[in-house]
């Protein structure tokens, strides 16, 4: 929460630039935040060192993040390393009106998101952050960079680096660099281990269902679920498909991830077999066109369909809309239902990110490890970048290490040291059997 020892707290009735849907909402927004905050220990220990040391004095940050009661807790922690914020949405769903008007009227940050935000909308704030001439960017999904690239050339100079948050954006960023079109070092925070294996996994896991339930009240115990992609995304939604009942089948166009999954007890199918059989489809590929035509039109009456890859891309919304010819409807708060004629196929938050679209995200336990990186991946840009190339990199091993042992000292959790005569084994080759 912001206290008076904070410097960055706004001082006066001036507010910064900003464009959000209703400022009377701060209040509620900031009771969030701090809720949010007390399940992100990492981050507030890390925002405490920040306030001492100001590692990130008078670096301009411009980011495209969820606007959610965690992404303001990482907002706080930059501001109170010394960072000029400005933030916008990533989504136009994924909003949450209340913590935008929060982070503006208490904590003096320009953000720029509002829920529901039209195309036209979402670029104009984009364009928003990128005219504070960041030195920094945080991405999730690679819209501010490939903005940065394809309209803002001449400020590419100005950038010492960036950082993505999410597996789509590292696809695209990592397609840039192949191509030798990026410009500046990226920072892959997703790949960080304590990032991807547990926001990816337990995270969104756990936010899709949630996301599901609060959209339809469907009951999941017995119903057949059809899961396109089986990395970390899709293998957090298989296994908590599965612990609530429901019958899982995955859909993979890579071999291993196929095999793993079927090792894993799911049912494997390709998109032919699985269309007819699934009651409920979740893509999470970061690919496009996952769900085609072809698929729509074998898929049973009712099927209800969702989305927990970044972009809307993943579901062929064209090709539905297309079919149902002009017979759509909301049926439900987040729920659209296709009429298809012999069929009514239904989807959810407009098929982009269903556990922000639908629900509220991550739990924040889990956020706390990923916007720790994303922290401190900023405060090692501001000493190294430098040293960068244009290249994606990986987080650091030592902030990886770092941002686990602060979680497991929060947990109040040790880990058994090894003994002088296991470091020396350890160091030996010539130990044999």
């Amino acid at each position: 929460m912001t206290t008076s020892a904070d410097p960055t707290a706004p001082t006066s009735a001036a507010l910064p630039p900003h464009d959000v849907t209703d400022l009377g909402l701060a209040g509620e927004g900031a009771r969030r935040i701090d809720w949010a905050e007390r399940e992100m220990p990492v981050l507030r220990l890390i925002r405490e060192r920040f306030l001492a040391e100001r590692p990130l004095a008078g670096l301009r940050i411009a980011a495209c993040l969820h606007v959610t009661t965690e992404t303001a807790n990482l907002m706080r922690t930059l501001q109170a390393g010394g960072a000029q914020v400005a933030l916008a949405a990533s989504n136009p769903l994924s909003t949450k009106d209340d913590v935008a008007a929060a982070l503006v009227v208490r904590h003096g940050i320009p953000v720029y998101a509002r829920r529901g935000e039209d195309r036209d909308t979402y670029y104009a704030h984009l364009d928003a952050i990128a005219d504070t001439h960041p030195q920094l960017t945080m991405d999730d999904g690679c819209d501010l960079v490939s903005l940065l690239h394809s309209a803002r050339p001449d400020q590419l100079a100005e950038v010492w680096a960036g950082t993505e948050e999410t597996t789509t954006g590292v696809i695209r960023l990592r397609a840039m660099a192949a191509d030798g079109a990026l410009r500046f070092p990226v920072v892959a925070v997703n790949e960080a281990a304590t990032k991807h294996l547990f926001d990816n996994r337990y995270g969104t896991g756990q936010s899709t269902v949630d996301g599901i339930i609060r959209a339809t009240n469907l009951l999941l115990a017995g119903r057949n679920v059809v899961i396109a992609g089986y990395g970390w995304v899709g293998k957090g939604i298989a296994m908590r498909m599965k612990g609530m009942g429901a019958q899982v089948a995955v859909v993979e166009v890579d071999p291993i991830p196929a095999l793993e999954a079927r090792m894993d007890g799911f049912l494997v199918m390709t998109h032919t077999e699985a269309a007819p059989w699934g009651e409920i489809f979740v893509t999470a590929t970061g690919n496009v066109n996952v769900f085609r035509r072809e698929h729509f039109l074998a898929m049973r009456d009712g099927a209800v369909m969702a989305n927990s890859g970044h972009f809307d891309a993943e579901l062929d919304l064209k090709a539905l809309h297309a079919l149902a010819e002009g017979h759509v409807s909301e049926v439900r708060e987040n729920v659209q239902e296709f009429d298809l004629g012999p069929r009514k196929i239904r989807l959810i938050a407009e098929g982009r990110l269903v556990n922000l679209g639908a629900a509220e995200g991550h739990p924040a336990a889990v956020m706390d490890m990923s916007f720790a990186n994303q922290a401190l991946a900023a405060e090692y840009v501001a000493r190294h970048h430098a040293e960068l190339e244009a290249n994606v990199y990986t987080v650091p091993d030592a902030i990886d290490r770092e941002v686990a042992r602060l979680k497991l000292a929060a947990l109040g959790i040790e880990l058994e040291p090894l003994t002088e005569e296991q470091e020396a084994y350890m160091r030996s080759w010539q130990t044999g059997t």
